[in-house]
């Protein structure tokens, strides 16, 4: 009876952690596959920045008629405990969006979003391996997934994975995350 006590006192003195649905895993391992496949490694699924995600694809989902016209999806709403962000495509409004994990997460860094969805959002619900697709058939995306371009250089250390029917997010961040990360078995 004591060791079971212990045991869930344990447990009770850790932080809170996102669920991750079995879409997300699979998602992460689909990416970590990819990266292996040319010749990188694994990044570490990071606590912090899978929040960042599901938080970012569950108000992609809800308020994707609320973008302005002319952002895009890495726009957050009015509707949550974050300051709004009108994300562009040529990146002017950039930092609004980098610094999500900052403002939502004890995460120290930027991050770096991917995100892929139905049009609209509400029309079904996105698959891992149509999300993983859609970035390796997108020159952008797909350098930042395996480091490219300008991200040729960059160290991702953590990485983080949303998913909430017709989005799907995922977060690259160059810092450890403080909060942790999950451990994600192989099958």
């Amino acid at each position: 009876m004591r060791r079971i006590i212990l045991f869930l006192l344990f447990f009770a003195a850790l932080p809170v952690m996102a669920q991750l649905s079995q879409k997300e895993v699979e998602l992460y391992q689909l990416i970590m596959e990819y990266r292996a496949a040319n010749g990188l490694p694994e990044i570490p699924l990071s606590v912090s920045l899978t929040k960042v995600a599901q938080i970012h694809a569950k108000d992609v989902y809800e308020h994707f008629d609320e973008i302005p016209e002319g952002c895009n999806a890495h726009s957050w709403s009015k509707h949550g405990s974050w300051t709004k962000c009108d994300y562009y495509p040529d990146h002017r409004n950039s930092a609004c969006m980098w610094s999500k994990p900052k403002e939502l997460t004890e995460y120290e860094g930027n991050g770096y979003e991917i995100a892929h969805y139905l049009l609209p959002p509400t029309s079904g619900v996105v698959s891992p391996k149509a999300a993983l697709k859609g970035w390796q058939g997108s020159p952008g995306h797909n350098a930042l997934i395996i480091n490219l371009d300008k991200w040729k250089n960059t160290e991702w250390a953590a990485i983080g994975v949303g998913m909430y029917k017709g989005v799907a997010c995922v977060w690259f961040g160059e810092y450890t995350d403080p909060a942790g990360h999950y451990i994600i078995g192989k099958e």
